[in-house]
């Protein structure tokens, strides 16, 4: 039987909390730690340094509680997912897992389109295990765009009063947001190309890296996903398909568009998928290399901006 308000839920049970200073955080978390700890559940947390010295401090017994690398150990949220889907699949045949983790964001200096796909995307990719996920975001450094998304993809809210409820503004559909230019989009693109093949659109990538300091690796990196982008856009979006690209002295950023409607699940990219033909490991792969992939939706149709270097 699982402990606390989950008791009789079955599947993952995803929290967020808000907090506006370290008492809010602690009266949160540390209820939920020491609770999880007197029911002999796993009690793992992966928080940045300060917080994980918060619940150090604050918990009954810090020596029943797993404490991982904290917050953004992993860069890419694809990465989160593997190594946690392998962390829980450690506790087969428990009741209950209790994990706190810090999502990265921009108000600690992380791009957040992934990680906000990443936040909708567990509800489904960790429903198999018997999971009790929270997830608190700090209200002095999370930009409000970001608290937006938050609410919107979290089922329950735990307050600072001790509560756990439903949250009424959860969304269980998901859409891509709109965005508009990067600042990495200024001036006028190295390369354009109008319905280009794979083959094409990997000429010319190459062309706009020349001059540039980005490794063999890197290199080697946004040429593949331009040209995945390419053929996905080819093989499920509408035509017309432009590719631009961007670069400087470290970085090099590929944009590709088309008229489509791009994907309707948050989990394109993040997890691989064996469900189309094409694009379903070869978008995973993408997410697991560049340094950041954004995928968004205007008039103009459905981009997907895939940034490597630094």
């Amino acid at each position: 039987m699982r402990s606390g308000v989950a008791n009789g839920h079955v599947g993952y049970f995803h929290e967020t909390a808000f907090y506006g200073s370290d008492d809010d955080y602690r009266s949160v978390v540390v209820p939920f730690v020491d609770e999880g700890v007197a029911a002999g559940e796993p009690v793992l947390v992966a928080c940045r340094p300060a917080n994980e010295r918060l619940v150090r401090d604050a918990v009954a017994d810090p020596s029943g509680v797993v404490f991982l690398p904290g917050g953004d150990q992993y860069a890419r949220p694809t990465e989160a997912i593997v190594e946690y889907r392998k962390l829980f699949a450690r506790y087969a045949g428990v009741t209950q897992i209790r994990v706190i983790g810090d999502v990265p964001h921009p108000g600690v200096g992380v791009a957040w389109d992934w990680w906000s796909r990443y936040e909708a995307a567990v509800n489904e990719v960790f429903a198999e295990y018997p999971l009790w996920g929270l997830c608190p975001y700090d209200l002095r450094t999370t930009p409000a765009r970001v608290l937006a998304d938050v609410v919107r993809t979290h089922p329950r809210v735990a307050g600072t009063d001790g509560s756990h409820l439903p949250n009424p503004r959860y969304r269980s559909s998901w859409t891509l947001p709109p965005a508009g230019p990067t600042a990495f989009e200024a001036g006028r693109p190295l390369v354009e190309l109008t319905d280009p093949t794979p083959a094409a659109a990997r000429r010319a990538v190459i062309t706009a890296c020349v001059g540039t300091r980005l490794s063999q690796d890197e290199l080697d990196d946004i040429v593949y996903a331009a040209s995945e982008a390419v053929t996905n856009a080819q093989s499920h979006g509408r035509p017309p398909v432009r590719l631009r690209a961007w670069a400087g002295p470290t970085h090099v950023l590929v944009a590709v568009t088309d008229r489509g409607d791009g994907p309707r699940s948050p989990l394109a990219g993040l997890v691989p998928t064996d469900r189309t033909a094409t694009a379903g490991v070869g978008l995973w792969l993408t997410h697991r290399t560049c340094r950041e992939v954004t995928m968004s939706r205007d008039a103009e149709g459905y981009t997907i901006r895939l940034l490597s270097g630094s």
